[in-house]
């Protein structure tokens, strides 16, 4: 049975992060693939302007150029209104019944867990595997159906990306070479800062 894991977001823009967290769940969980899924409106965030969906997937497909393991789906970018995560993985379980499905998470979305959509409905459908950060407790509502893993810290994020392109400040150690060309090609985040 293959095992693989599922990493949500906007991705806007992918970074070294991401890649990291996606890496480290192959590792310790024994994946054999992780797969990327950009959202389409996520349902626990908001943000003024969120970058095109077809923009995002093209960064995340850049992003992962050269790593087999990893790839990208569109299911929730097909998808209108708000993406939920019980929703995408009922729809993967049905196209993939021999899958054993993983989702990945952050720390701090382990807490959070209790408010997503039919939550319990999802621990039925897959294992969540949740990066821990050096110092901060780990406290799983979940107990058995939450794996820990401990994360190697990155210091910055989408949102500190988009600004340093806003201020024209350089990415390049940030985020994969062709995401960097592609943003600077396509002109993005040039205007809006951290919205």
């Amino acid at each position: 049975m293959k095992r693989v894991g599922l990493l949500g977001g906007t991705f806007d823009p992918p970074h070294f992060g991401h890649m990291l967290l996606a890496q480290e769940a192959m590792v310790a969980c024994a994946l054999d693939e992780v797969w990327f899924i950009p959202v389409q409106l996520p349902p626990h965030k908001t943000r003024e302007q969120l970058t095109e969906g077809e923009l995002r997937y093209t960064m995340i497909k850049k992003a992962i150029e050269g790593e087999e393991n990893f790839k990208v789906i569109d299911i929730e970018l097909e998808r209108e209104g708000p993406s939920y995560t019980v929703d995408t993985v009922g729809e993967l379980k049905t196209k993939h019944p021999f899958y054993e499905f993983y989702f990945i998470i952050g720390g701090d979305m382990v807490e959070y867990l209790p408010k997503w959509e039919r939550i319990d409905q999802l621990l039925h459908m897959v294992t969540f595997i949740g990066f821990s950060r050096p110092g901060i407790p780990f406290s799983s509502p979940y107990p058995g159906r939450i794996i820990e893993v401990q994360g190697i810290e990155v210091a910055f994020s989408s949102t500190a990306i988009r600004q340093r392109v806003f201020e024209k400040k350089p990415i390049r150690y940030m985020v994969p070479e062709g995401v960097r060309a592609y943003i600077e090609e396509k002109g993005l985040y040039q205007g809006n800062g951290t919205k």
